[in-house]
């Protein structure tokens, strides 16, 4: 047995060895209180028998009612109603078993009442009292190395400030030291929080830091958030801490504050500062969609992928395949999935969209009833530098899924794409356009054949989910500043105006799955066209690299620096989600958007994809970008046209 395990069991017992003095004591103080003297002797006399059945009565209960689970420099209001809730059943228990043995003819049954509130003080007391003299202690030591500690103010006078500071009170080791509060609505300027005093609101903080100083003598060094705040506020208080010297933390969550934990702060995540008002989803649509279903993820490693399979799992599918080309991150997603959900059924596939076979093994086995293809190649200049395996994978990697989806009448297909398909200047961007012309021209056929009925009754509905970049995914900027942070810079951009489109992972795939159910439910109305994501405004990418500086604790420019690299091959300024030719239509539902279609005659989509394939696999470089320029006419690099102007007079396919 470990000597942490000991001493806390020999701590237990004395605990409940006081307890069950303070029961006896409260026994006899009850019956004096009730009778004088003469209760005394008659306990001697006549109710030995009784104080040794609620003894019992107290101890039993005692152990079994959780009493010593609690430390007792942390006992709170929980451990006040454990210890009411023990006396009332040991009284009960006692009263009920004195009833059948002597109907209670000796002991007086007015003293119960009288021993309840003694014993519940008894028990309640000297807890309280170990609690008030751990905190002095640990506040006469605080006070002692004060000019140890940071100073911070804590933005929010709420739970979690309150929570905060009662931590960091109990611990004699805390490296802060609050000197006041800012009230986000101003309601509670002047009042204060465990004496630590609201200074005002979140507009005042230039007063603020100065009423703080008067306070204590020390000017603050941290803002410490202890609520969520919105980008734009955040943004401006991100501002004036650098302004001033000062650096920005979170405090932790309340679940892991409350009972004790260290008070320890936590960095804002770039996540908190680029934050959006959320859209309120309606939860029911997604699970009518998956709910009961077989469910096939392709690129289920991937950043998206793998989001995918976790919002999915938790919507109780009858069945979730994962494919994917890579072994390592099948292996991850397929472990977290058994671990999260151990019943559900499951399979994992090693399987490339490119592979017709690997594919139509798949679905013959699996039998899927909903398809969502994320399998893709994201990352623009590599695919720049090697274009035939962009074309084979992101456009014919999906002509395969599509048409497997076809053949065996699955019900729901969702592509997701990206908004580097407008206008492109990639290659990427023109493989993924072609992908949604692809499964555009399906669903359109598909309806026309069907005459619209539902996927039950014989086609596939193809759903497109366009949006932009999303937070934290393989081979994104954010990833490439926190290592290059961690290097101690610079921090690499290429061109001071560029802007971006972003979006937390999560939020995406919720309303990638919301759009797959919108699009299922309301057939007629998404017919061939692609959802949109609302992305909101666009941010410039140098201004990103500023703030992640900072949240870092350093100065841009000053002590890490920002370097202007020039923009890689295929790269755009600016990004859009709507093509000129796609007027953006409402769906009702918040943060989706509808594209109308720009339509391709399939058959003539189908030829030209063919030709595609065989440049793709002859490797003939020439050949396929010419394709591409003729297939994908708006296509640019830079402002330039993609290839060959040679190529611009041949007919056009994904207009």
């Amino acid at each position: 047995m470990s000597d942490g395990l000991q001493g806390v069991r020999v701590k237990a017992a004395v605990a409940f060895l006081h307890d069950l003095t303070m029961a006896v004591l409260a026994f006899i103080l009850a019956l004096y209180l009730r009778e004088g003297a003469q209760g005394l002797v008659r306990l001697e006399r006549d109710l030995l028998l009784s104080l040794g059945v609620y003894t019992l009565c107290c101890a039993g209960v005692f152990l079994l009612g959780g009493l010593y689970r609690g430390i007792w420099r942390y006992a709170s209001l929980n451990d006040l109603v454990a210890i009411v809730r023990a006396v009332s059943i040991a009284l009960a228990l006692f009263l009920l078993i004195s009833f059948m043995m002597t109907r209670l003819e000796a002991y007086p049954r007015s003293a119960l009442a009288t021993n309840w509130f003694v014993l519940c003080t008894l028990l309640a007391g000297p807890r309280l009292f170990y609690q008030l003299l751990k905190y002095r202690s640990t506040e006469h030591l605080m006070e002692r190395d004060a000019h140890l500690r940071v100073p911070v103010l804590l933005v929010g006078a709420g739970d979690e400030a309150d929570e905060f500071i009662r931590n960091a009170a109990r611990d004699r080791h805390a490296p802060y030291e609050v000197v006041g509060l800012v009230d986000l609505k101003g309601k509670r300027v002047g009042r204060s929080i465990r004496n630590v005093p609201v200074l005002g609101r979140l507009d005042e903080l230039e007063r603020v830091v100065e009423a703080a100083v008067r306070r204590s003598g020390r000017r603050p060094q941290r803002l410490v958030l202890t609520r969520t705040l919105g980008r734009e506020a955040l943004t401006r208080l991100l501002a004036f801490a650098d302004a001033n010297g000062m650096t920005l933390a979170r405090v932790p969550r309340l679940s892991d504050l409350t009972g004790g934990a260290s008070a320890t702060l936590r960095p804002v995540a770039l996540e908190d500062l680029l934050r959006r008002p959320q859209a309120v989803l309606d939860p029911e649509p997604p699970r009518r969609l998956v709910e009961g279903r077989r469910v096939l993820i392709t690129g289920a490693g991937g950043s998206i992928g793998s989001e995918l399979v976790r919002q999915v799992a938790a919507l109780a599918p009858a069945r979730l395949v994962l494919l994917e080309a890579s072994e390592f991150n099948l292996y991850a997603i397929d472990r977290e999935l058994a671990e999260r959900h151990p019943a559900l059924p499951r399979g994992a596939r090693i399987a490339d969209v490119r592979d017709p076979g690997a594919i139509e093994a798949a679905f013959a086995e699996e039998a899927p009833e909903l398809v969502l293809h994320a399998a893709a190649l994201k990352h623009v200049p590599l695919v720049e530098e090697n274009p035939e395996e962009g074309v084979l994978t992101n456009t014919l990697g999906t002509r395969v899924v599509a048409d497997a989806c076809r053949r065996h009448r699955v019900g729901t297909m969702v592509l997701v794409s990206t908004d580097k398909a407008i206008n492109p200047s990639s290659v990427m961007g023109a493989s993924k356009r072609l992908a949604e012309s692809y499964c555009q021209a399906l669903d359109l056929a598909g309806r026309a054949e069907t005459g619209d009925k539902a996927a039950a009754g014989g086609g596939t509905h193809f759903v497109t989910v366009r949006f932009g970049n999303v937070l934290g995914s393989t081979g994104s900027v954010v990833p490439l500043f926190h290592r290059q942070l961690a290097a101690g810079g610079p921090l690499t951009v290429t061109h001071p105006d560029m802007t971006r489109y972003f979006m937390t992972i999560g939020e995406a795939v919720r309303l990638i799955l919301q759009a797959a159910a919108l699009g299922t439910e309301s057939a007629a109305d998404a017919a061939g066209r692609i959802f949109v994501l609302d992305m909101g405004k666009p941010i410039r990418i140098v201004e990103l690299a500023e703030q992640m500086i900072r949240l870092a604790g350093k100065k841009p420019y000053e002590e890490v620096g920002i370097v202007f690299t020039g923009l890689r091959p295929g790269e755009k300024l600016f990004e859009e989600l709507f093509h000129d030719a796609e007027p953006p239509l409402p769906t009702g539902q918040p943060g989706l958007l509808l594209a109308a279609p720009r339509i391709a005659d399939p058959a003539l989509l189908a030829r030209a994809l063919d030709e595609l394939a065989e440049a793709a696999q002859a490797r003939d470089r020439a050949a396929l970008l010419a394709l591409l320029a003729r297939l994908v006419p708006e296509a640019s690099l830079n402002g330039g046209p993609l290839l060959a102007p040679a190529a611009a007079g041949a007919p056009a396919i994904a207009r």
